[in-house]
């Protein structure tokens, strides 16, 4: 989720003429995965005995990330024992990798995505074959909402593989304990239990305003449950301008929880805060706060970060009802999409799209997968399997609103909830350079 801001920049290299030195796609690097028979046994049918051949698959997880996925790839293997399977970590650099390698004419097979932008850019110049072939399995796994993602003028350019849940509150179990305050439900009981833990001793917020995502992030949810999918579908596309009232609304609740004694450090801490910082300071002892607004992935940053764990001092509620909103979820998502149209790169998307494929990394743990039908109690503890399955079987999914920006828009987002945090008063004055950013990126 921080690389965010990387990738909205990378996207602008891809509109114009790039003349990159970078090596394409084809890289010996020493982290690449060279093809080896799987450790999994399985049977394989005669059809497929019969794929074979090469791919290459650029993508976006390293380090622990690329592990998993790397198992991901050894039950591939396993099924189609003949095809050699290549996986470059490539990490944040990914877009400018592929574009380097569309321009010269050596993309990948295949490579992971997370920002429907820029699957969209890539299909619209033709770099991207439609993985129509695969769309009747990918209905059957996953949500219509997922579906549309990473389909455009009719045809699916991409399979949601590794999803985020972003509707989610963390908190300090001990200082909810201590103020006799319980998970709440509903907006009005979230801000009511701040006043409490305030009244108990323990600031209630930690914000990471020097990370503009957090703050899109808060605006999203609010957003989605004030004004509704449609408007929020509107907003997205500027169909609607940043000035509606019902941005002004969303606005006027996030205010709620911007008062400078309710944030650890108070306003000019909170925008000096990164969300590293406001997770810590969350489940430090004693705690500067008793909650972080995040997505799922708090989780792991909580287990690997901090003395605190998950489920023994740390837990998370789902992000509450508004004027009794019905159930959503904001989230964020890496697709596979396919470059070169093969028979192994077929079978590639095909697997990827099944619950046996998402299991053998979420078994692993660190991974939420949005389909639908893979086995749940495959999640290592109780709290991913809650997450995960809150993304995968939500009946309203909506995608990060601020990744489908243009960049000159999602910078003014980040600066002006920004502006926000420290002038939350100013509401029309916030909306007003929103709008008039809007503008230029949608002339």
């Amino acid at each position: 989720m921080m690389r965010k801001h990387r990738l909205l920049l990378i996207l602008a290299l891809l509109v114009g003429a790039l003349s990159l030195l970078a090596a394409g796609c084809g890289s010996d690097d020493d982290e690449s995965d060279e093809g080896a028979a799987g450790t999994t046994e399985a049977a394989t049918t005669e059809a497929e005995e019969s794929v074979s051949g090469s791919i290459r698959i650029a993508g976006l997880w390293t380090g622990g990330e690329g592990d998993s996925f790397k198992a991901v790839l050894d039950g591939y293997r396993a099924k189609y024992p003949d095809v050699t399977v290549t996986y470059q970590p490539a990490g944040e650099d990914l877009p400018t990798i592929l574009a380097t390698g569309v321009e010269g004419g050596n993309p990948p097979d295949l490579a992971s995505l997370s920002s429907p932008g820029i699957i969209k850019d890539f299909a619209t110049r033709g770099a991207l074959q439609p993985i129509d072939f695969a769309t009747e399995g990918i209905k059957e796994n996953y949500s219509q909402s997922f579906v549309d993602l990473t389909t455009f003028e009719g045809k699916t350019y991409g399979v949601v593989f590794k999803g985020a849940n972003k509707s989610t509150v963390w908190y300090n179990t001990k200082a909810f304990e201590d103020a006799g305050v319980e998970p709440p439900t509903t907006w009005d009981e979230f801000l009511e239990a701040g006043e409490t833990l305030k009244a108990s001793g323990v600031t209630p917020y930690s914000i990471g305003a020097a990370d503009g995502w957090t703050l899109t992030d808060l605006f999203e949810n609010v957003y989605l449950r004030t004004a509704g999918p449609e408007k929020y579908d509107q907003l997205a596309t500027h169909e609607i301008p940043w000035t509606d009232p019902s941005v002004k609304e969303a606005l006027g609740e996030m205010a709620k929880v911007f008062a400078s004694d309710s944030i650890a450090g108070g306003t000019s801490s909170a925008l000096q805060t990164d969300f590293p910082t406001s997770v810590t300071q969350v489940f430090t002892d004693p705690p500067k706060a008793a909650i972080v607004m995040e997505g799922d992935f708090v989780g792991t940053f909580i287990n690997t970060e901090t003395k605190t764990k998950v489920g023994e001092g740390a837990d998370v509620f789902t992000f509450p009802s508004i004027n009794d909103s019905p159930p959503v979820v904001v989230g964020a998502g890496d697709s596979i999409v396919m470059f070169k149209d093969t028979p192994a790169a077929r079978a590639m998307i095909e697997y990827l799209a099944t619950p046996e494929a998402a299991e053998l990394w979420a078994k692993r743990g660190g991974f939420s997968s949005p389909n639908k039908n893979l086995d749940e109690s495959v999640y290592p503890d109780e709290t991913t399997k809650k997450l995960a399955s809150e993304l995968a079987q939500a009946e309203t999914f909506r995608f990060d609103l601020s990744d489908l920006q243009p960049k000159v828009l999602n910078d003014a987002l980040f600066t002006e909830l920004a502006n926000f945090v420290k002038s939350p008063a100013d509401i029309d004055g916030v909306t007003g350079k929103l709008e008039a950013a809007a503008k230029k990126a949608y002339k």
